[in-house]
């Protein structure tokens, strides 16, 4: 595989950046830096950082890096690229800071650089899909939190206010693969013109009330402005207005955390169901405006809405140990078809951690995932503008090498099926490397 010289001299230097940016204080901190048992590549700062976070301060700073590119395609147009992302995080626990009783508060501010492959090897275009999840809603310096949250009537019932990403609480699913159709809650990732994941933020409240120890409820009501959504610019990154405003996506969410399924299956589960539905105005699909030759008026009686049902499982101990065994993840998204390009999107995985005991934080996964187009949307011609579209199907295995608390690294080989939802556009196989580091 060739790598354009200058895009390759960028990689090294996110990766060097990421490696080397703790060299200068190396010294200072010898004897805990670079421990593989600390959970943090600097160290605890000579007890310092554990006697803040026992005080109520918690920082941190996490890097995740992702590189992709491909092996073997049907149509010319191989390339490679990389992307990452820095998270700066501070967590504050208000009970001990304030005395505020069960209250806390998190900032966060993060970071997105370098290139997607779809964007780099035309063989992988029009792809839906990002082979590097970490890639997207703009490359540049961004406010991801901001917010305050309390329990009240004896912590059954949690309210979170400020600002933050409507997938850090709704649709939440684990995202140990590169792949972002198999990566986090998906709902929003066809569906991004209304549902923000992060690092976007907007301002937003959200309610959340336990029916039980393992069964809640939430809703929430948050901003949609794409001034947010669309940041080119750590202004607009940084952006605190409501300038842009125009309506609010609602999700409802039932979810229920068993420890155990029953007395004879005693595995932990989490299983979520939900809503939403936005008050933004929208187009409808069955309008050809591209024929028309004007642009449709956005239709009052139009609004965008979908649903989620997604699960985990773990199936399996080691010897008993639950930190180690096989767990199914899934997810069903359903789109509305009056409004939206995609018809429906699914996905499933199986992860196994602890490969071996020589290896007992290891783990190894491999799923697959469908995105189905919206018929009616290719068939007026209202965003999908050629014939042929059906579905794309994305697969990725990866190993997930766990080579300190710090560092975790994940070799993986991806590929996709019928490009950009049409047999047309052929196949790819692409290498991909994702990997970890809590500084």
């Amino acid at each position: 595989m060739k790598m354009d010289i200058k895009k390759g001299r960028k990689t090294y230097l996110s990766i060097g950046i990421a490696l080397l940016s703790c060299g200068a204080v190396q010294g200072a901190l010898a004897n805990a830096a670079f421990d593989k048992q600390s959970p943090w590549m600097l160290g605890d700062w000579n007890g310092k950082r554990t006697e803040l976070k026992d005080k109520g301060y918690d920082f941190t700073i996490g890097y995740t890096g992702q590189f992709a590119g491909v092996i073997d395609a049907d149509r010319d147009g191989k390339g490679s690229a990389y992307a990452d992302q820095w998270t700066f995080g501070s967590h504050f626990n208000l009970n001990k800071i304030l005395n505020w009783n069960d209250t806390e508060a998190y900032v966060a501010i993060t970071h997105r650089g370098g290139k997607a492959l779809n964007n780099e090897a035309d063989a992988m275009a029009p792809q839906f899909n990002q082979t590097q999840e970490v890639y997207g809603r703009g490359q540049t310096w961004r406010l991801t939190d901001l917010w305050i949250k309390k329990q009240f009537m004896d912590q059954t019932l949690d309210v979170k206010v400020g600002r933050f990403g409507v997938g850090e609480d709704f649709a939440i699913a684990d995202c140990e693969f590169e792949n972002l159709a198999l990566c986090g809650g998906v709902i929003g990732s066809w569906a991004g013109d209304q549902w923000y994941n992060g690092p976007v933020s907007q301002w937003a409240t959200r309610v959340r009330y336990s029916l039980s120890p393992e069964l809640f409820t939430q809703i929430g009501v948050y901003e949609r402005n794409t001034v947010n959504a669309n940041a080119t610019t750590p202004s607009d990154g940084f952006n605190l207005s409501t300038d842009g405003s125009d309506g609010a996506v609602i999700p409802v969410e039932l979810v229920w955390q068993p420890k155990a399924l029953s007395q004879s299956f005693a595995l932990p589960g989490e299983y979520h169901i939900g809503y939403f539905a936005s008050t933004v105005d929208s187009q409808s699909v069955k309008v050809d405006y591209t024929q028309l030759g004007v642009t449709q008026d956005f239709d009052a009686d139009n609004h965008k809405w979908a649903v989620w049902v997604s699960g985990k499982q773990q199936l399996t101990t080691h010897n008993g140990d639950a930190s180690r065994g096989l767990t199914v993840l899934g997810q069903v998204n359903i789109y509305d078809k009056k409004t939206s390009d995609f018809a429906d999107a699914q996905n499933i995985a199986l992860v196994y951690k602890g490969i071996s005991d020589a290896r007992p934080r290891d783990e190894i996964g491999i799923g697959v995932a469908r995105i189905a187009v919206n018929q009616d949307a290719q068939k007026y011609n209202g965003r999908i503008n050629n014939s042929g579209f059906d579905a794309e199907y994305d697969a990725e295995i990866y190993y997930g090498l766990k080579a300190t608390n710090w560092l975790t690294i994940r070799p993986n080989i991806q590929y996709v099926k019928n490009i950009g939802a049409n047999k047309a556009y052929g196949d790819a196989w692409i290498g991909g490397l994702k990997f970890n580091m809590n500084f």
